[in-house]
């Protein structure tokens, strides 16, 4: 397995400040959204910030698995759909939220069964942007971002470490 070339460690405190930057802009857009859907399991942390700060009281969850390795996405697996009431309408009034969007397949899948939803998530790749209609950050397709449930307190190297003589 090899690791991608450019790491994106992200702490509490910076995901949560990236969280409610989001729901910053999602307010600004003067939509009154009757529900969340999270994509878990990385919607879950966002969606728990988001639905505090717009006052958001229904949060549904959809669960889609990719087996994937740190170089590629496999095959899409649903685990647990949305209930048919946040689906009435095509999902119009719904907030769908993730931690971030990477190829965009995921919210390919979920924007098929929601397509007047509004998507939006904390990280965008640009792969995963034309499937995302609001996000904060946007890094290189190949930069792993290092979420703060995945990690513990450990030492790292300086980025220039390698290139110094």
């Amino acid at each position: 397995m090899s690791l991608p070339e450019k790491a994106f460690p992200v702490s509490w405190d910076q995901f949560h400040r990236d969280a409610r930057a989001l729901a910053w802009r999602l307010s600004g857009l003067k939509r009154d959204f009757r529900a969340i859907v999270c994509i878990t399991r990385g919607g879950l942390v966002p969606a728990a910030i988001i639905s505090r700060e717009l006052n958001i009281r229904l949060i549904e969850t959809v669960c889609i698995a990719s087996y994937h390795d740190y170089a590629n996405q496999g095959e899409m697996m649903m685990l647990k759909g949305i209930t048919e009431a946040l689906m009435s309408e095509d999902g119009d009034g719904v907030l769908v939220v993730d931690d971030l969007t990477d190829t965009g397949k995921t919210a390919r899948e979920v924007r098929n069964l929601l397509p007047k939803a509004h998507f939006a998530c904390v990280y965008a790749k640009p792969q995963g942007v034309p499937m995302i209609d609001t996000f904060v950050t946007e890094v290189s397709q190949d930069t792993w971002i290092y979420f703060p449930w995945d990690m513990g307190f450990t030492y790292q190297e300086p980025i220039a470490k390698g290139h110094m003589g």
